[in-house]
């Protein structure tokens, strides 16, 4: 499993096995977020199976698919409260993390200067600078 730190309370990762949640239980998650449509490959594990070994590892689980490429801006919204609905710290995953970063850094956008979103998605090993203007332009309409 390839966990990203974003914060102290998200983490986001590519595609997780059943396996993984133990490895998420035992590094002390509480909460996964599954980002992920069902039948995107066809080696992917779907949410059924990971929701099921989440639920017996006493992990929350919440999934909100999202099309990769078609992510809106209210998706974003809802992920950040789906997040932080949930005890932390959390993590995400859908194909790659990317999806589950840009969800993150939309449901900031206003909260915390784009820069600052930028950086910590930079150093989670994400490189959102082509988002900045979409964040800016969210963050300005958020007031």
């Amino acid at each position: 499993m390839q966990v990203r730190r974003v914060s102290d309370e998200l983490a986001v990762s590519p595609q997780i096995s059943v396996a993984d949640v133990a490895e998420a239980a035992a590094q002390g998650f509480k909460a996964i977020v599954c980002n992920r449509p069902d039948g995107e490959s066809a080696d992917q594990i779907a949410f059924g199976e990971i929701e099921a070994a989440a639920k017996a590892k006493g992990i929350e689980i919440v999934w909100q698919p999202v099309i990769s490429g078609q992510m809106s801006d209210d998706e974003g919204v809802r992920f950040g409260e789906i997040v932080d609905g949930l005890p932390g710290p959390v993590l995400a995953y859908c194909r790659s993390g990317t999806r589950c970063i840009m969800l993150w850094a939309l449901s900031q956008a206003g909260k915390q200067p784009s820069a600052d979103i930028v950086r910590l998605a930079a150093e989670a090993g994400y490189d959102l600078s082509a988002l900045s203007p979409r964040l800016e332009h969210l963050a300005a309409a958020r007031g």
